[in-house]
C-alpha cells in the first residue's frame, strides 16, 4: 500500500510538473522581449530540469511514470489558456498575473514534494538527501523570483488607468 501511495503521489506531482514546465515555457516565450526575459527563460529551463529529475527519482524508486498523468498535465496547461481575460484576441496583464500565481502555486507544491522526499530519504537509500536539499533551495529561489514578478505585474494591472498588456 505504501509503495502504491508513493507512486500515486509522485505521478500526481509529475502531472503538476508537466503543467508547470509548459506554463513556465509559455511565460518565457510570451515575455521574451521584456525586461525579465532572461530570468523567465532560466526559470523555465530549471523547471523543465526539475521535471526530468522527478522522472529520474521515480525511476530510481521503481515507480513507473503514468503517461496519462503527463497528458493530463499537458492538456490542463493548454486548456488554462482558454480562460477569458477581458481582452479579445490578445493577452492581457491579467493573464500574466494569473499565470504567475498559478506558477507560484506549482512551485510551492514542488517544494512540498522535495520536503516529503527528504523526510523519506533516511529510509530510502535510492533518495539522495543532498540532491533533494539542492532542489528545495532552487524551488525556494524560484518562489522568490516568481513572487517578485507577480507583485510587479499585479501593481501594473490593478493600478488606476493601467494599460491592458504589460511585459514583465
Amino acid at each position: 500500500m505504501q509503495h502504491d501511495a508513493l507512486g500515486i503521489y509522485l505521478n500526481d506531482h509529475l502531472a503538476g510538473a508537466t503543467l508547470g514546465a509548459g506554463l513556465a515555457r509559455h511565460l518565457a516565450h510570451r515575455h521574451r522581449r521584456g525586461a525579465r526575459a532572461s530570468l523567465l527563460e532560466r526559470m523555465a529551463d530549471e523547471i523543465a530540469q526539475d521535471r526530468r529529475t522527478l522522472l529520474t527519482i521515480m525511476d530510481g524508486l521503481g515507480v513507473p511514470a503514468h503517461r496519462y498523468k503527463m497528458i493530463a498535465g499537458w492538456t490542463a496547461e493548454r486548456l488554462r489558456r482558454l480562460k477569458p481575460n477581458g481582452v479579445l484576441r490578445r493577452h492581457s496583464g491579467l493573464d500574466t498575473v494569473m499565470e504567475l500565481e498559478t506558477l507560484r502555486l506549482g512551485i510551492e507544491g514542488k517544494s512540498l514534494l522535495w520536503l516529503t522526499l527528504l523526510a523519506l530519504a533516511p529510509q530510502r537509500t535510492e533518495l539522495d538527501g543532498a540532491q533533494l536539499h539542492d532542489l528545495l533551495d532552487r524551488a525556494r529561489n524560484q518562489l522568490d523570483a516568481v513572487e517578485d514578478l507577480r507583485r510587479t505585474a499585479a501593481a501594473a494591472v490593478f493600478q488606476p488607468g493601467a494599460p491592458g498588456v504589460r511585459r514583465v
